[in-house]
Formats: C-alpha cells, structure tokens, sequence
C-alpha cells in the first residue's frame, strides 16, 4: 500500500527540527574530541629546588635501649609472699619497700634465738668468775664462752632474716613486672622477684657487620673514626640531647662478623625506656657539595636508582642518580644532579617520563591558616 501523502507533508516539519537541533549541539561541542574523554591539564606537582650543601657522613644502624644498670631484685629468705608495695612500672628510690614475706615464722624463730642467746650469756658470765677462782675447770668457761659466741650470732642471723622479709629496692630505677604474686611460695632457690633499670643514663647495644665496617678506613671503629653519636627515635625525630660511645669492641665476634658497641645518652626526662628499637648514627665526618632529596622521591628500579625531574617544557624527565647513605628523612645523592635541578617529590605514580607538569614549590606550613585568617580578618 502507498504511504498517504498527507502524512509526509506533516512529517516534513518534525525530521528538519531535529536535524537543526542535532548540528546545534555539535557545534557547541566542537572543541571536544568526538567519542573521547576531555583533555588533561598539566599535573601540579611538588618540586624541590637542588642546592649543594655540606652533609654530616653517617652510619645508621638499628640499635635498642637497655638500662645503664639492670638490677635484679632477689629474695633473700623464704615464705609466703604477703604483699607487693609497689606499683609495676613505676620510678623507685634505692632502700623503698617492694615486696612484704610472711614475718611470723621469723619472729618466732628471733624470740627463740634471743631466749637461747640470754641464757648463754648468763652462764659464760657466772663462770668466769668460778673460773677466776679456779672453782670450775677452764675447759668449762671455755665451752661457756664458745657456746655464747654461737648463740650471739645466731641471734644476729635471726635478726637479719626478720629484716630481710621486707624486700627494698637495692638501687632506684624504673621497676619492671613482679615475677611472684601475692600468697606465692617464695624459696632461695627461686628467689627473683622483679628488676629495677637505671633509665638515666640509659645505653643503647648496637653491632656493625661487614658492609658498614667496609666503611672505615681499618675495616673496623675506632674511637677516632667517631665524630658524633646521635640517636633516632621510633617516629623519626631525633633525640635532643647527643651521646657518646661508652664500650667499643676491640675484637670482631668470630660467628656472626660483627663488631659491638654501645652508646650512653642523658635520660632525665625519662623519654627513652630499657627495651626500646631505636636507630643510633654514627657521625663519621662531613661531606661537601651533596644533595639532600627526600626518601619517598627516590625511586629504586630494575635500571637502577633515578628521581623524577622537571625537563624543558615542564615535562617530567627521569633522572638516574648515585645515592649514598640515609639522612633523617632524606636521601644523601651523591651524583646524577646539578645546582638549580627540579626534583618532583610528590604524584610520582601518576607520572610517564615526557608528562606535562605544572611545578610549584612546597608549601609553606601554616600557609593556609594565615591566608584564611586575613581574609576573615
């Protein structure tokens, strides 16, 4: 059957509108690609500007705390543990009670060993007279005399023994957990009760292997190759107050081919604690005409160590370079970079080496605080 006429006259009017409609809007999005996403900017990116600078050289190595003085706090007779009068964990003085044993049974035992001690010194004194008449034989008074000895010094133990019921603190320090619990049997032969650290100053134990010990001119430390001592805490920061070496192995431990060493710092505050994994840095000299590049810049790759820097056009360039040793939180680099060099530190995942870049300097901290501040201002 025909179309009816009619009705592609009417249809005529519809098909030009949408035509009309149809070239509009492609001529609103003519900048735009046909089928693509829109087109990237340049990335922003931090830039660090290299200047040569003089770099303290270090060695870094991974080291842990210990008290300068490690006490162990033993019980000198047994019995019952009554009670423990200290908090654990807590700064004792030299002398404070620690621990209470059962004081019964040698109370007991010092009554008896002072009735017996009285008697003894009461027949030596009533023959030494009989025996100053020549009324008793003198192997008498003598046997007297010996006997008294025993009983006064047996009084002296009993005494001794009530006294060490009550445990104290040989020395002050920081206590450590408490190793018996209350109504626990306490024997000389199992006799630890706890310990007390000397927290300040508080040392730090560390050994060197081969690849750092290849750092020193005789393959080994020496005091004189040490300029400095200094201390990284677990977060990162540096301990404020400098150390010293206070013991240098002068042999190298034959099975593990390392050589020990410990350090001393001033503790006062109580920062650092017996146990702690700290990093010790052994200055050993300075070295001048270095860069300083952050950690989380560097990058390690099948080809080798480079950073990513800011080429001609700001386009991101890879840069191979020679990395020494850690400093803080920065690379020291050795070679590969020169005075003025643009080194990228952050977006470094979403770089290609040829990428447009938009570079700007770090910012400032408290920038934005001071900005928003003089706009309410």
């Amino acid at each position: 059957m025909n179309p009816n006429p009619l009705s592609q006259h009417k249809m005529r009017p519809l098909i030009l509108t949408a035509t009309l409609a149809t070239l509009a809007l492609a001529g609103c999005s003519g900048d735009q690609p046909a089928g693509g996403p829109p087109k990237m900017g340049p990335m922003p990116v931090t830039v660090i500007e290299m200047q040569p600078q003089k770099v303290p050289t270090s060695v870094e190595i991974m080291a842990q705390t210990e008290g300068a003085r490690e006490t162990e706090v033993r019980a000198r007779v047994g019995g019952i543990l009554v009670k423990r009068l200290y908090q654990e964990g807590e700064t004792v003085k030299s002398g404070q009670p620690l621990f209470q044993i059962d004081r019964a049974p040698y109370e007991i035992a010092l009554a008896e060993a002072r009735a017996k001690a009285e008697q003894t010194a009461r027949e030596a004194a009533r023959l030494k007279g009989l025996a100053e008449a020549r009324a008793v034989a003198q192997k008498d008074y003598d046997d007297a005399m010996s006997a008294n000895a025993m009983a006064q010094a047996a009084l002296r133990q009993a005494e001794l023994n009530l006294s060490w019921t009550t445990v104290s603190a040989p020395v002050g320090g920081t206590t450590g957990r408490a190793v018996k619990s209350d109504g626990n049997l306490v024997s000389t032969a199992d006799s630890l009760l706890t310990s007390i650290y000397q927290t300040n100053p508080i040392w730090v134990r560390f050994s060197l292997g081969d690849t750092d010990l290849a750092k020193f001119p005789a393959g080994r430390v020496t005091a004189k190759d040490v300029k400095g001592v200094e201390l990284v805490m677990g977060n990162g920061q540096k301990y404020d107050k400098p150390g010293k070496l206070n013991f240098l192995a002068t042999n190298i431990d034959t099975t593990l081919g390392t050589q020990a060493l410990r350090a001393e710092f001033d503790n006062p505050d109580g920062v650092l604690l017996p146990g702690q994994f700290v990093r010790i840095r052994l200055l050993t000299g300075e070295r001048d005409g270095a860069f300083l590049v952050p950690q989380t810049a560097v990058l390690q790759t099948e080809q080798g160590t480079l950073v990513m820097t800011v080429g001609a056009e700001n386009k991101a360039a890879p840069r191979p370079v020679k990395a020494g040793e850690w400093y803080g939180k920065d690379w020291v680099i050795l070679g590969g970079l020169n005075a003025g060099d643009k080194v990228i530190v952050d977006n470094l995942i979403k770089l290609r080496p040829g990428a447009p870049v938009e570079p700007h300097p770090p910012a400032v901290p408290g920038a934005e605080q001071a900005v928003a501040a003089a706009k309410k201002g």
